[in-house]
């Protein structure tokens, strides 16, 4: 996983620096390990290994069922329907236990977790922390959060409502191209602080620096 040193942060908070000086937004960066704990992906996966027991079972050749009984039982018992049914359960327990604990190890749970849901957990704990750290904390609403989830290799841009009024969406892009290209290649402190360039140069076209402008919001990189 990338990791940030001192020197990212230095970079970083230089960037924000700058970047503030053309303009009235303000611009917080937040880069975090991971966004979630993804412990309910765990655990659906689990319950489905588990509810997939029965149908593997009932698709055994009756033969390969009898061999497997006689392990249990000796050549020349009968299986009652009550012992049936406790191996049964005790297979269901016995994979969800292995396929749980097996996803307690976060690199395998993360490569198992769908694209879509790091997606929507990264953009959902973006959101949250930019409501606590940038929403409506500026007189002009005019607070920008950088996002980057390092496990997830996903950032998020949220801005406030001021800023929303004026930009799209989408002119985003380049800001997230630039991050992402150089996060990718080992260089995260590089790809936000070209980021926030890219986004200091939107806020200074719309939102153009005033001489009662001060600095409402850290310019430090804030790592989680």
């Amino acid at each position: 996983m990338v990791k940030f040193s001192s020197d990212d942060h230095a970079l970083v908070t230089a960037a924000v620096t700058q970047a503030e000086r053309s303009s009235n937004g303000e611009i917080v960066t937040i880069v975090a390990e991971k966004s979630d704990s993804y412990h309910d992906v765990g655990l659906h996966y689990a319950v489905l290994a588990m509810l997939l027991v029965p149908p593997l079972v009932a698709a055994l050749p009756q033969s390969t069922v009898d061999r497997a009984m006689a392990l249990f039982l000796g050549w020349n018992e009968t299986a009652t329907r009550g012992l049936l049914m406790a191996l049964l359960f005790a297979a269901l327990a016995a994979i969800f236990l292995i396929v749980r604990y097996a996803l307690a190890y976060m690199p395998l749970r993360m490569a198992l977790t769908p694209g879509s849901t790091k997606s929507r957990r990264v953009r959902r704990r973006a959101i949250e922390l930019f409501r606590v750290g940038a929403e409506r904390r500026t007189i002009g609403r005019t607070g920008v959060l950088l996002y980057l989830s390092l496990r997830e290799r996903r950032a998020e841009i949220v801005a406030d409502e001021a800023i929303v009024g004026k930009v799209a969406p989408e002119v985003w892009g380049d800001a997230m191209a630039d991050l992402i290209e150089e996060v990718k290649a080992g260089r995260p402190g590089s790809g936000m602080a070209k980021a926030v360039g890219r986004i200091g140069a939107l806020l200074a076209e719309h939102f153009p620096r005033s001489q009662s402008d001060a600095n409402e919001l850290p310019d430090r990189l804030i790592h989680l």
